[in-house]
């Protein structure tokens, strides 16, 4: 069974998101990963996971570094096997992925699907404003928080709790790794959503 994706969120396209920076300020503390998720319906008509796109980030050149920050999250900004690109080459790529996926389900918007999206919106919009980048895929204020969603569907905020009530696995060894941490959002949001069967 095959489900229409413009239909299904209002014409908003899913884009699962999560960003590791070197601290919590937004204009200030450097992006260091971002990955993205899209989501698509399978054959049986179930929301699931389709591409990952994960990047490793040059730090912008007056960006801060928190101790504590780098510690949680296990990530050297400059080790030199990160392999990272500049903000601008790295949101270049990833709003044209986006813009084909949302094209190809035929919405008209991309919203942001994060576990507390206020912080991943914060730094997205930071690069943005540092890349003078104006049009992009994203709906400007809209989000979809996947704690709020697993605070309804399971009583819980906490992801790997989260996660543990909707008997997806997660390693918290390997949390904090923006690919991780996105795809396990991603498999929470697509099982919230599919037990959501009663809609418009």
């Amino acid at each position: 069974m095959n489900k229409d994706m413009s239909k299904r969120f209002r014409g908003f396209y899913p884009v699962v998101i999560d960003i590791e920076t070197a601290g919590f300020d937004y204009k200030k503390s450097a992006v260091l990963e971002l990955a993205a998720v899209t989501v698509t319906y399978n054959q049986h008509g179930l929301l699931v996971p389709e591409n990952t796109y994960a990047y490793h980030i040059e730090p912008f050149a007056s960006a801060t570094y928190d101790a504590e920050a780098l510690a949680f999250t296990g990530i050297d900004p400059h080790h030199p096997f990160r392999f990272a690109k500049p903000e601008n080459d790295v949101l270049q790529d990833l709003f044209q992925q986006i813009k084909d996926r949302k094209k190809a389900h035929n919405c008209h918007r991309a919203v942001m699907v994060a576990h507390n999206p206020i912080f991943d919106m914060g730094f997205l919009q930071a690069m943005m404003a540092r890349c003078e980048i104006k049009k992009h895929p994203f709906h400007e204020f809209t989000t979809f928080d996947t704690a709020t969603l697993a605070a309804a569907a399971y009583g819980q905020t906490v992801l790997a709790k989260a996660m543990e009530k909707a008997n997806i696995p997660f390693n918290s060894k390997e949390a904090h790794s923006a690919i991780y941490d996105a795809e396990k959002t991603a498999e929470l949001f697509c099982t919230i959503i599919n037990k959501c069967t009663e809609y418009l």
